[in-house]
């Protein structure tokens, strides 16, 4: 019997699941943990905003902005960054997934950023990342994610370009679209 229930709700969670990623739908959400694994630890808050244009594919903006100050040191670093991406969710079908309540995706974002440091290099120009990440759906409308992304940045300053790959953890909230228009009337 208790395989039975936890067999149905594993399904009722799947599909529900699925049916998040469908056009016409909202996500909304943040990377709450930042790692840069290159130049030092780091840790940043990355909200985002996307919204399906087809089912499974996303696109939306995002914010970044991350102040540092290493420890030993007098420097001040202040990262930021604005850009659309994009975001495509695999269905089980084409990649095996690692657990029946989660999808893979892959993410690609291309905009303006900047990485300046009051006693060092800066660099400010346009910013460039691509990565590949595993969304867990923890309830039936939110998922709990990571994201390995590299993210490139090139232009004007006392260094032309600079690269980074980090590592982000965060949440988003799925929201189907009749369920973000009864929001927003609320809000009103």
């Amino acid at each position: 019997m208790n395989k039975l229930v936890l067999g149905a709700a594993a399904l009722v969670l799947g599909v529900t699941a699925n049916a998040q990623l469908q056009q016409g739908n909202w996500m909304v959400g943040a990377q709450v943990a930042n790692v840069k694994f290159t130049n030092g630890f780091n840790m940043n808050l990355t909200p985002k905003l996307a919204y399906f244009v087809q089912d499974r594919w996303a696109l939306g903006a995002q914010v970044g902005l991350n102040v540092a100050s290493p420890e030993g040191t007098s420097d001040t670093q202040t990262d930021w960054s604005i850009a659309p991406f994009t975001r495509y969710y695999f269905a089980n079908n084409e990649i095996d997934n690692l657990l029946n309540n989660g999808v893979f995706f892959a993410e690609g974002s291309a905009g303006f950023g900047g990485n300046n440091s009051s006693a060092g290099d800066s660099t400010n120009g346009v910013e460039l990342g691509i990565g590949a990440g595993y969304a867990y759906f923890i309830t039936p409308s939110v998922g709990l994610e990571g994201l390995l992304k590299y993210q490139g940045l090139v232009g004007g300053g006392n260094t032309n370009a600079q690269g980074n790959l980090y590592l982000g953890i965060g949440f988003q909230i799925y929201l189907p679209s009749s369920k973000a228009k009864a929001a927003l009337r609320d809000q009103q």
